[in-house]
């Protein structure tokens, strides 16, 4: 069995792969230009002459490669004029399993869209040095507070398992308006799917598949600071929640209604905040507790 090699991290990015699916296209080129219709034909001109697309082995791919139905192509995304988050991040734990990072507001846990060097996963990457480093799991953007990753493959699915078997205990903190009427602690529970545009979710009669327990720990006169324990682990859970009872969390550019935030606009960030998470460790069998 053939082992592959995957190439090098570079500036915190590993490579993306792709298999090549099936097509007749003429060229690796004309193939990948099918394959992405949004990245333009001279973005992939740039990368080749880079020497950004790469196949097993590290080997530098040219434009004119024979396209061939399996090859595994690797290249590196990359995002002209990419904005940078002015939020620093803070590595609260480091071993040779996990890592524990304190993530600022509006900086992306992985690459997606626009964001591709100015994220969590990428900067942590350059920090350390450590290209095997994988989000266990994710916040929105919008979202501080704590992230766990991985940091060594050989015990990754250990920790993976905790999140799907709910054996990880996470607590975040939210402002948003009072809910005098309404009596707490409670449980929230309701049915999250996909609503419009795609980004956002929606609560729809039906079998419950979302769940949070809710505390208040501060009542002001215009806000007031709630505990949210998420049971499960649903897209934007917390914030359709909250909004659903009546009381958005404070700057949700997205709930109850979607109101876009321009490029570069890092004021009056979302107050929610992923406060602290805790855990038997699957290694060790130590008790964990992390807080910011």
């Amino acid at each position: 069995m053939s082992v592959r090699h995957r190439p090098p991290v570079i500036d915190g990015l590993p490579a993306s792969t792709l298999q090549l699916p099936p097509g007749d296209w003429p060229s690796l080129l004309e193939g990948l230009c099918a394959h992405f219709p949004a990245v333009s034909r001279a973005v992939w001109m740039d990368r080749f002459a880079r020497g950004r697309v790469l196949g097993d082995g590290g080997h530098v791919l040219a434009p004119d490669t024979p396209y061939r139905v399996g090859l595994d192509v690797y290249y590196y995304r990359e995002v002209a004029d990419e904005p940078h988050i002015p939020f620093e991040e803070t590595v609260l734990h480091l071993d040779e399993h996990l890592l524990v990072a304190d993530k600022p507001h509006f900086l992306p846990v992985i690459p997606s869209g626009a964001h591709v060097r100015e994220t969590l996963l990428a900067r942590l990457i350059r920090r350390t040095g450590n290209a095997d480093l994988v989000a266990l799991h994710r916040i929105d953007r919008e979202t501080a507070g704590l992230v766990l990753f991985s940091t060594n493959p050989k015990t990754r699915a250990m920790y993976q398992a905790l999140f799907p078997e709910r054996r990880i205990e996470k607590t975040y903190e939210a402002i948003a308006p009072p809910l005098p009427s309404l009596e707490f602690p409670r449980v929230h529970r309701s049915r999250l799917v996909p609503g419009e545009p795609f980004f956002r979710m929606r609560e729809v009669a039906g079998e419950t598949n979302s769940e949070t327990r809710i505390e208040v720990i501060e009542r002001g006169d215009a806000w007031w600071r709630y505990s949210l324990q998420p049971v499960t682990g649903r897209k934007h859970q917390l914030r359709v929640h909250m909004a659903s009872l009546g009381a958005p969390i404070r700057n949700d550019p997205w709930y109850p209604e979607l109101r876009y935030r321009e490029a570069g606009d890092f004021e009056s960030p979302l107050q929610l905040v992923a406060k602290s998470v805790g855990f038997v460790d699957p290694v060790s069998a130590e008790l964990r507790s992390y807080r910011r």
